[in-house]
């Protein structure tokens, strides 16, 4: 078995978190008569480097004094997006799905992974002229339907970052533990301490930059594992034929519907994805830098994937301990030398770390920008984010599977966006925040609703929404769930109209009070000032770039 010693294993692994810190301590240090804002000389020649790119805390005290207002261009944001749409979770969720679904899953895995970003080349231009303030979907959502459903998509995106988080810290957990035996808490932990040390310096700027790293090492990543599987894996093609993986399956064409609904909401959700929409210096830049991660995310997930079809025709997996699909990359690289496995940990390790500080950078501007109005020092909601981090390590560690957080995150998304982007169309202006909300929560409840029908039991009605059951062949309860999360997300929220409507007349009735619930977003807004109740306006002073200076109508 190709698994480095135990004294290779922790070197490799907290020497390359080190590095991160490294630059800081030695390669970028700042003389002390440094006060100003330019930037400090060098930093272009030092990212050229492999060793000056993987210090994110060197970059994060250069990147310190940038504003929010600097754009990137298209390569970079193509690397961007590249990155936040991977983290070393992709090397479990991708190759369990090729072991249940096969080729068939995994196509279309693939797709319905990187062809919703193009929603971000069509939304986003429309959405920054709507609200040229805002650098997330929150601050639209409160432009256009109030404070109240501001706050419920807020909670809500810090729930799917809080869910991503745990399926990071659960992958690395479980990767250092197949590839090296060693236990994933201590990882854990390190990897926590160091992302929040040069986040901290950095601010969420620091991400745009690991994040170039990051998508550097997935490519690194997948060339490396696909010479040395090419070379060294022997595939008994008797096996091809009697696994199935090849031959069209219920679950494959459930996964027609249920991965494109599931990734494309959830992509909603992400701050990281709106932040790098807002970042990019034109629309222009903005559709050729997703064109470029399109192609790039399709080609990697699906070699990704293909590493699950390898193992099971190789025959590593199940293998003689039944191992779950979940694994089956892993059990593909205990073929592979020592040196390579060494090489696949340490690219690993350096991108399970990118990817987790643009999760820990979005929650802390998520939570600065969408509930406390960047009015609370920066400090306390890092801190904040730092104790939320600690039952993250706890449910990680428990995590049974990847794909299933994955599936709860986009089961709650499914239920939430429908209702929410109706407003994108002037058509229905009358739509306001009470549907929104409504219309999620309703999402959520028929997805209960659903299950008790289906399974004949409440309480396994509720179990379908956390998934518990997964992705199986011949069960139709995955699929009902992601058909009655959105659509019963949009009924919801016009049974919520309904009643809106019928309250609003019925209140007009009784009280001579205007009836106004079919009121343009315009007309309330131009009714602010003698209107309080209904539109509130914020100070303009000191306000940062990003927040909205009027709040939309919810009821």
């Amino acid at each position: 078995m190709g698994q480095p010693s135990f004294q290779a294993s922790n070197a490799l692994i907290y020497v390359t978190y080190g590095l991160f810190l490294y630059g800081y301590l030695h390669m970028f240090s700042v003389p002390s008569c440094y006060t100003g804002h330019e930037p400090v000389p060098h930093l272009e020649d030092a990212l050229t480097t492999w060793m000056y790119s993987i210090i994110g805390t060197g970059i994060a005290w250069r990147m310190r004094n940038q504003s929010k207002g600097e754009f990137l261009a298209a390569l970079p944001l193509a690397l961007n997006f590249i990155a936040s749409a991977m983290g070393s979770g992709i090397l479990f969720s991708y190759p369990e799905l090729a072991t249940i679904s096969g080729v068939q899953g995994v196509v279309t895995y693939a797709l319905a992974s990187s062809l919703p970003l193009f929603v971000f080349a069509t939304l986003g231009p429309i959405i920054r002229r709507k609200c040229p303030e805002g650098f997330v979907l929150t601050e639209w959502t409160r432009q256009r339907y109030g404070l109240i459903a501001s706050l419920y998509l807020s909670f809500m995106t810090l729930v799917t970052l809080f869910l991503y988080m745990v399926s990071e810290l659960s992958a690395i957990g479980q990767v250092v533990s197949a590839l090296t035996g060693l236990k994933g808490l201590p990882v854990m932990i390190v990897q926590c301490v160091v992302t929040t040390i040069y986040t901290s310096l950095g601010g969420f700027k620091i991400s745009f930059i690991t994040d170039n790293l990051q998508g550097a090492l997935v490519l690194g990543l997948i060339v490396i594992a696909t010479i040395c599987v090419g070379v060294e894996t022997k595939i008994d093609r008797s096996l091809i034929e009697s696994s199935g993986l090849t031959k069209a399956n219920l679950l494959g064409w459930q996964l027609l519907y249920i991965l494109p609904v599931a990734i494309l909401t959830n992509d909603f959700f992400l701050s990281s994805f709106w932040l790098r929409t807002f970042a990019s210096k034109t629309d222009r830049d903005l559709r050729i830098g997703i064109s470029i991660a399109f192609v790039a995310i399709l080609i990697i997930l699906t070699l990704v994937g293909c590493a699950g079809l390898v193992s099971a025709w190789a025959g590593t997996w199940p293998g003689p301990d039944n191992a779950a699909g979940s694994v089956a990359f892993f059990l593909l690289l205990e073929q592979l030398p020592s040196w390579v496995v060494g090489i696949v940990l340490v690219m690993t390790v350096t991108l399970s770390t990118a990817a987790f500080d643009s999760l820990q950078s979005a929650m802390v501007t998520s939570a600065s920008n969408d509930l406390f109005r960047n009015r609370l020092n920066i400090w306390f909601i890092r801190g904040g984010v730092v104790l939320i981090i600690i039952p993250v390590i706890v449910l990680a560690l428990k995590a049974p599977s990847i794909l299933q957080i994955f599936l709860i995150s986009d089961l709650v998304s499914a239920a939430t966006i429908p209702a929410l982007i109706v407003g994108l169309s002037d058509r229905f202006y009358f739509w306001r925040g009470f549907e929104v909300v409504v219309g999620g929560l309703g999402g959520i409840l028929c997805v209960f609703i659903f299950g008790t029908v289906y399974y004949g039991d409440a309480l396994k009605g509720a179990q379908l929404i956390l998934l518990e059951q997964g992705l199986y062949q011949n069960d139709w309860s995955a699929f009902g769930a992601f058909v009655a999360a959105p659509f019963g997300g949009l009924l919801s929220g016009c049974l919520a109209l309904a009643f809106r409507v019928g309250f609003t007349w019925a209140r007009a009735r009784l009280t001579g009070r205007r009836f106004d619930a079919f009121d343009r977003p315009a007309d309330y807004l131009a009714r602010q000032a003698s209107d309080d109740d209904e539109v509130i306006v914020e100070p303009t002073e000191h306000m940062e770039p990003g927040i909205a200076k009027k709040h939309g109508k919810f009821f």
